[in-house]
């Protein structure tokens, strides 16, 4: 690994996988670059939303997921920290696919946005696990792609049990 070091912004394009990784410069945010990289997603959701059905939402995740594998190896590299905290990629990849499932509601939006940060930064069994134990760019995706699961789960039953009622 490369010596450590914050990224910049001569950094985000010295490199395409530095663009990709940083979350097109949401990763540079000072503070939370997490959460300001999962917002990056909604303006892409809302495309997706008035553009393409299933097939072009699922090439969209798929693609990000892949990319965003490429890319955060490269980038972990650079820095000299396989997952950075700059790197934002899996938290836009990730939490596209809970805006697919979310749908266009904007209080399930919300909601689904609240429940990922949450799953993400709290990291319950076996997020952190995954995080600790897989030190590449895999690793970097397949922790936050856990947490959607578990926003995804707390979502359907909040909408099972708001349905019975």
């Amino acid at each position: 690994m490369a010596r450590k070091r914050s990224p910049t912004l001569r950094f985000l394009v010295r490199h395409p996988a530095h663009f990709i990784a940083l979350g097109f410069g949401a990763g540079l945010a000072p503070v939370m670059p997490g959460t300001f990289g999962t917002l990056v997603a909604f303006p892409i959701a809302w495309w997706l939303q008035a553009h393409a059905g299933v097939a072009g939402w699922s090439l969209a995740i798929a693609g990000l997921a892949v990319v965003g594998a490429w890319s955060a190896q490269v980038t972990g590299k650079d820095l000299g920290r396989s997952d950075d905290g700059s790197i934002v990629i899996d938290e836009i990849a990730a939490f596209l696919l809970v805006l697919f499932f979310a749908g266009d509601d904007v209080m399930r939006q919300v909601a689904a946005f609240a429940l990922f940060r949450f799953f993400d930064i709290v990291k319950p069994p076996p997020i952190r696990q995954l995080d600790a134990a897989i030190k590449n760019g895999f690793g970097v995706m397949l922790d936050d792609f856990v947490a959607a699961g578990y926003a995804l789960i707390v979502l359907a039953i909040v909408a099972r049990i708001a349905g019975a009622a």
